[in-house]
């Protein structure tokens, strides 16, 4: 059976791709990645808010599955929309990693500093630690951030520690910022593959039968500024 695994075509996107399809593979299940361009991809100079009303990192994914173009789609899970696409469903989340906020570029928040992240959820959150922060409109991957804090002069920047950690890129983290400092984005460090609806059964594996307590799927809230809103995630831990 051939698996066609739809990713976006960022380093990091295509990590996480490989990453799933490591875990989907099995004797008689050929994988084959597909990566595909997102409106989030080819807009890299507006804010998410202006470039559309739906995940501007997932739409084209499930575009994809929907047209049969695809059989998974594997998404960042904090990308993920607050409302369900008709036909479509979240077959698996993958055990979630460090969902924190990492400060790149230095090893504390200090009065004036100058941080670059085009996020309104670290803006706001970075302010209200701290109001003298000069906060600097800054998108890209992760590696065009981290070049253009050095080519910006910078201080330091703001991005998720479970994207540094898949890209071996740990090494950049000056700080990682606990919760209580800055509450990470709904579903930060989670993958969720999507498939069509009734067809979850390429995800499905046998597995060790986990806790009650571990299973049990919690809501977690998000106002919608940021496209996502509601995602379902089972109850983890970041130990």
């Amino acid at each position: 059976m051939l698996l066609r695994v739809g990713s976006r075509g960022s380093r990091l996107a295509l990590t996480q791709a490989e990453r799933a399809a490591d875990a989907l593979r099995r004797p008689g299940v050929e994988i084959a990645l597909v990566p595909i361009t997102t409106a989030g991809d080819r807009d890299r100079t507006r804010p998410f808010g202006e470039i559309g009303s739906r995940g501007v990192f997932v739409k084209e994914l499930e575009e994809a599955l929907l047209e049969g173009r695809i059989d998974v789609a594997v998404h960042s899970a904090k990308d993920m929309t607050s409302t369900d696409v008709a036909g479509l469903a979240v077959g698996a989340y993958p055990s979630r990693e460090d969902p924190r906020d990492a400060l790149c570029g230095a090893s504390e928040i200090r009065p004036g500093m100058r941080i670059g992240t085009a996020s309104a959820r670290r803006k706001a959150q970075l302010l209200a630690l701290d109001p003298t922060l000069s906060i600097e409109p800054l998108r890209g991957n992760i590696d065009t951030r981290l070049r253009k804090r050095g080519e910006r002069g910078l201080d330091a920047v703001v991005l998720a520690a479970c994207g540094l950690d898949r890209l071996g890129l740990g090494g950049e983290i000056g700080r990682r910022l606990d919760p209580e400092e800055m509450l990470p984005e709904a579903g930060q460090g989670a993958l969720a593959l999507q498939v069509r609806a009734g067809e979850e059964h390429p995800l499905r594996r046998p597995t060790p039968p986990r806790p009650a307590a571990a299973s049990r799927p919690s809501a977690v809230a998000l106002r919608p500024s940021e496209g996502a809103a509601w995602l379902r995630l089972p109850h983890t831990t970041t130990g």
